[in-house]
């Protein structure tokens, strides 16, 4: 039987563990599409990397806007995260290709997403308000796809960051650190060979759809930045950021 599984981080868990009260997004879920009732089995994952079976007290109907669930014990996640701690971050993309990344690398075992603002962008941020609305879209997006693909680990969505601060700073430390550009760099098996035979973290920097400014790649060579092709073809932005995904989560992650 399919899984009805909910989110509910961990501040919504009783001090002893042994209740859970849903949002009122996730309890409307419950009780409306899912029509669980009281005595239903559920999960609960907190976006930590825990699950939990449990059972319904009280669905949240009727002057109640929150469900209650009882929490039997802690349960095996239906999948396990990636052995890879792997940062993919992208140029900020037009309409819904960057929300199509972000979904797709949460069902890829992608740990952070992160958004780049780059020189050649085809789009830019209009002010504070715009990019808030943003990142709450894509955090809801990835926490759909969480549920979906049966992580129970949310990957962090982090706010839009500018290209140099990104390069100079963002990067987790010690993890290999790649950029993939249509022309500067070499290829992925030859990029490979430099690597450590199973790093812990990876970071995979992908161009906008607009491609590199040769400033941005020179301060990415200089700050350390490994510059890696894909081949011959000319990839849409969103088809590489999730083809590089894809290719380091097979080579050292867990999709094998």
């Amino acid at each position: 039987m399919t899984r009805r599984r909910f989110y509910a981080p961990p501040a919504a868990f009783a001090p002893d563990g042994a209740a859970v009260v849903l949002s009122p997004e996730e309890s409307r879920h419950l009780r409306e599409v899912l029509r669980l009732r009281p005595g239903d089995e559920a999960f609960v994952f907190d976006g930590e990397g825990r699950e939990f079976a449990c059972v319904v007290e009280e669905a949240g109907g009727r002057g109640s806007r929150e469900a209650r669930l009882a929490v039997r014990g802690e349960a095996e996640p239906l999948r396990p995260e990636s052995p890879l701690e792997l940062t993919l971050a992208a140029g900020l993309l037009k309409g819904e290709k960057f929300d199509l990344v972000v979904q797709k690398a949460t069902e890829l075992g992608v740990a952070r997403v992160v958004a780049v603002l780059t020189k050649r962008a085809d789009v830019r941020l209009r002010d504070e308000r715009d990019a808030a609305a943003r990142l709450e879209r894509w955090r809801r997006l990835a926490l759909e796809a969480a549920k979906q693909s049966g992580r129970a680990r949310l990957p962090a969505i982090e706010p839009p960051a500018a290209f140099n601060d990104f390069v100079s700073r963002h990067a987790p430390a010690g993890a290999l650190r790649l950029l993939f550009a249509e022309r500067g760099g070499r290829g992925l098996d030859a990029t490979i060979k430099e690597m450590p035979p199973m790093p812990s973290s990876a970071c995979a920097l992908i161009g906008p759809e607009g491609g590199w400014d040769d400033a941005e790649l020179e301060e990415a060579r200089r700050r350390g930045w490994l510059l890696v092709t894909l081949g011959g073809r000319t990839l849409r932005a969103e088809t590489a950021a999730l083809t590089v995904a894809a290719l380091l989560q097979h080579r050292f992650g867990d999709l094998r």
